[in-house]
């Protein structure tokens, strides 16, 4: 019965671990999109009829 308590002690510092590795990654920009910012550029509405014509 001990062997319980020890093996969830143990899953509880893995878990912990995890999440602590986790937030770490997020915290630290792992997770930002490097991507599509520099696509996005490519794809960029036309301009409307008014804007254009005030450039000329």
């Amino acid at each position: 019965m001990s062997a319980i308590f020890i093996l969830i002690g143990i899953s509880l510092l893995v878990a912990l671990g995890f999440l602590g590795a986790f937030l770490w990654a997020t915290y630290s920009g792992q997770y930002d999109d490097d991507y599509t910012p520099s696509v996005r550029i490519l794809f960029d509405e036309p301009h409307s009829k008014n804007n254009q014509s005030n450039n000329k």
